[in-house]
């Protein structure tokens, strides 16, 4: 896994992958949507009356789960920073009128990273992806969210600590997944890299 994202003259970028890093980003993706849980279809939203959609309410609790809570994190603080009822009660109006929009773009994003894998059809093992501008965000917005989800199931805290899982043995359990959260750092910073160039 050593592919690098390089400036496209159109203001996109590329990155060669090959059928495993494809299947790996892919599984990655499809599990991140499934955490993340179902969303409106399109239809539904259409049918829908505007206004009653945009103040469809959403949850005022933070989610139990660590990953959830690092992807959709308590506005202000969270109540273990911030112990004052007022900033709790503002925090939870916030999530209220936001997180339901939140989940719909983080699904949105991860969809768009696994639809453009499902355009790519390795040959001799490897493939070019192409993205446009507007799909770039959206891998940036998705790599993010993926690096998220695994550096919070693996505690990482800083950087430093994906120096020290690094050094893991390759019998430990979380090496795959140390891995795959500095191979996904690398193709984040390099599609960064690629946009500003």
């Amino acid at each position: 896994m050593t592919g690098h994202f390089e400036p496209l003259p159109d203001g996109g970028a590329s990155v060669p992958l090959d059928e495993v890093e494809i299947s790996i980003l892919r599984s990655l993706a499809v599990q991140l949507m499934e955490l993340i849980g179902p969303g409106e279809e399109v239809g539904e939203r259409e049918g829908d009356d505007l206004l009653a959609s945009i103040f469809n309410d959403g949850p005022s609790e933070p989610p139990a789960d660590p990953v959830l809570a690092r992807l959709f994190p308590d506005a202000y603080g969270g109540p273990d920073l911030v112990p004052d009822d007022d900033v709790r009660a503002a925090a939870a109006e916030f999530r209220r009128y936001t997180e339901n929009d939140l989940r719909s773009r983080k699904r949105e994003d991860a969809l768009a990273l696994i639809r453009a894998l499902d355009t790519l059809a390795p040959a001799g093992g490897s493939a070019e992806l192409r993205l446009k501008p507007e799909e770039c965000r959206r891998w940036l917005g998705a790599l993010n969210d993926l690096r998220l989800a695994i550096g919070t199931r693996l505690e990482v805290t800083d950087e430093e600590d994906g120096g020290e899982l690094l050094r893991l043995p390759d019998s430990d359990p979380r090496k795959p997944m140390v891995m795959a959260y500095l191979w996904l750092g690398g193709l984040q910073e390099t599609l960064v890299e690629a946009l500003m160039g």
